[in-house]
């Protein structure tokens, strides 16, 4: 009876564990499932902005378009580091092919099939279009190439393990593509696109689990600084029921709030991606973003006095 009790247990475990290995599985596309595309340099640019690349892999002090990585991410795993997305071969991405970015931007998996961590926002960006990716991947390659790498990551077990990474992504990663609403107006399907996409606005405007994963009830409410000390703002209509789009787009383009204040923290680095964006695609952010329900987010802590 014993050795059958621990044949079980043994059948038990290798079945659990080749169910792990298959949901925990990196994504990745091939070069041949890709249609031929020429990429559009000058859309390249907008979506960069509005991915807003600059903010985490630009080097601080220097032009938006030096890509050499090294901001610390501070979480409550631990904290990473930033790397080289610049052209340069050796220390960037200058090697990479475009199927290999499009995997590592949309899927979060390295070229050699490793997981990446969620510090790169691809739980929002696999909502982007492949074409837009590509665009980005041949604009950031017209950009100078820095030589350097940035510190590994300072992670704790077992969040160092990467296979992990992949059941957080069979959790909370929601790899649909976005399916236009054929109820709304072009603009607001276009400020849909950006928010949920590109814009990855949710990371941080939204409250997490302790598994690190969106609290869907409670996307856009607001919540702790993902980054530590802080409160990242609610942006449903329980937090903007004030605003006008008018003065949501200004906001983005100028980082003016109506009350004459203006915006601070990690939010000023998003200023500066969308305020290189058209107005169009401001207006476009704005009328989504005004027509999301009201959502009551986390209690804020009170003030210690």
């Amino acid at each position: 009876m014993v050795r059958k009790l621990i044949l079980l247990a043994l059948i038990a475990l290798i079945a659990g564990a080749g169910v792990f290995w298959f949901v925990t599985m990196p994504v990745v596309v091939s070069a041949a499932a890709l249609p031929a595309y020429t990429p559009n340099v000058a859309n390249g640019k907008a979506v960069f902005d509005a991915g807003g690349c600059a903010s985490c892999h630009g080097v601080t002090g220097e032009p938006r378009t030096m890509l050499g990585g090294g901001l610390a991410i501070p979480s409550p795993f631990g904290t990473f580091h930033v790397p080289n997305i610049s052209p340069h071969k050796q220390n960037g991405i200058g090697n990479w092919s475009e199927v290999d970015f499009i995997n590592a931007v949309k899927h979060g998996t390295s070229p050699n099939g490793e997981h990446y961590y969620p510090s790169l926002p691809y739980g929002s960006y696999t909502h982007a279009t492949d074409n837009d990716i590509r665009d980005l991947f041949a604009y950031i390659k017209t950009l100078p190439p820095l030589s350097g790498r940035a510190r590994p990551h300072d992670v704790t077990f077992p969040f160092n393990i990467r296979r992990l990474v992949g059941g957080w992504k069979f959790l909370f990663m929601d790899d649909k593509p976005f399916v236009p609403d054929p109820k709304q107006s072009a603009a607001w399907n276009r400020g849909a696109y950006l928010v949920n996409g590109l814009g990855h606005c949710a990371e941080c405007h939204s409250p997490r689990n302790f598994l690190g994963g969106i609290v869907a009830s409670q996307r856009f409410a607001g919540g702790p600084n993902p980054e530590g000390e802080g409160w990242v703002p609610n942006i449903t209509q329980k937090g903007l029921k004030d605003w006008s789009e008018k003065e949501i787009a200004w906001f983005l383009k100028t980082g003016e709030l109506p009350s004459g204040d203006t915006a601070g923290g990690s939010m000023v680095r998003v200023i500066k991606n969308t305020s290189e964006l058209s107005d169009e695609d401001r207006a476009a952010m704005a009328a989504y973003l005004k027509s999301l329900p009201a959502v009551d987010g986390p209690a804020r802590p009170k003030k210690k006095s």
